[in-house]
């Protein structure tokens, strides 16, 4: 009896947080100051001098005391990074439709003038990938080569059947550079070794965000398929960052020089993964932020999220 009047107390606290957070907004917007909660947000973290990890684990602290998150945000969530996941994934790899295009694409099933079909066929993909993933990513079960082959046969299936869930038959080198992949005689061991890797404990053990990172980099540096290695790997990331409670993280068209480059960099130099590194933290660190501006305001969260409502009042009052 006593438990249950605590938590009703702690409820209606909640909720006095929430209308207090909305109305510092609406304060603001009153006051002519269009207040971008993103922006707030990166800025608030930045005035802390906190490392990029800290920075991310107060991200997560505060998206997790929202859960369990209501079924309309997390549909309006994933129809959100289906679109933009796809599209910066498939820009990366030189696919020219735009982001509004893939949207269209996606939620119309539109075709676009002057697009080719393969390239329809690659956000249709995509998508489908993404899907199979967050299923996964429910699942209680280590990853295997199947699990992999399937991500990547999702891609491909609709595009390049006859390699799609097939590792490669021949040697290749990295475009633009002079990196040889492993002979391809070699993947059947190289993908074994690296699935034992993949599920070992010692290296669960790092934060998962690093975690991601080295599954990504090691993967790709393998190279297991012709082609489809990078769309694959950015699924696997998020495959591994769903499973830790991550919303989906996305590395942006934007910074694909520097991503290739980065990936490029280690591979020449030992492994050398932290510029990869701070990329991921990055887009992770943009990710949780966007979500969090998402799920804070929706009606749906109030009587959650207590820590930031708690500290974003503070910063709302200062």
């Amino acid at each position: 009896m006593l438990q249950k009047s605590l938590e009703i107390v702690s409820d209606g606290n909640a909720c006095q947080l929430y209308d207090r957070f909305l109305a510092g907004l609406i304060r603001l917007h009153q006051q002519q100051i269009n207040p971008d909660l993103s922006q707030l947000l990166v800025r608030y973290l930045n005035m802390s001098n906190q490392s990029q990890f800290q920075q991310i684990d107060k991200l997560k602290g505060w998206l997790d005391s929202f859960r369990p998150l209501s079924p309309i945000i997390v549909a309006e969530l994933k129809k959100l990074y289906d679109v933009q996941f796809t599209y910066n994934s498939n820009a990366i790899e030189g696919n020219t439709l735009t982001q509004s295009e893939t949207e269209l694409v996606l939620s119309k099933g539109i075709t676009i003038g002057g697009k080719t079909l393969e390239e329809h066929l690659e956000v249709i993909g995509h998508k489908d990938a993404i899907d199979y993933v967050e299923t996964l990513a429910q699942q209680d079960k280590a990853i295997g080569e199947w699990e992999i082959k399937q991500i990547h046969n999702l891609i491909l299936r609709k595009i390049a059947p006859e390699e799609a869930g097939r590792y490669r038959q021949l040697d290749v080198k990295a475009a633009g550079t002079n990196y040889l992949y492993p002979a391809h005689y070699l993947l059947p061991q190289l993908m074994t070794e690296f699935i034992a890797w993949l599920n070992s404990q010692q290296i669960q053990t790092l934060h998962p965000i690093k975690y991601a990172t080295f599954a990504h980099y090691r993967f790709v540096s393998i190279h297991p398929f012709r082609d489809g290695n990078g769309r694959t790997s950015r699924l696997l990331i998020n495959l591994l960052l769903l499973r830790a409670g991550y919303p989906i993280v996305i590395i942006s068209n934007s910074k694909r020089n520097d991503y290739i480059n980065a990936i490029a960099y280690g591979q020449q130099n030992q492994d050398d993964t932290n510029r990869l590194l701070t990329l991921v933290l990055d887009a992770a660190k943009d990710s949780l932020v966007e979500t969090l501006r998402l799920v804070s305001t929706a009606t749906d969260s109030r009587g959650k999220g207590m820590p930031f409502y708690e500290e974003m009042i503070t910063l709302l009052n200062s």
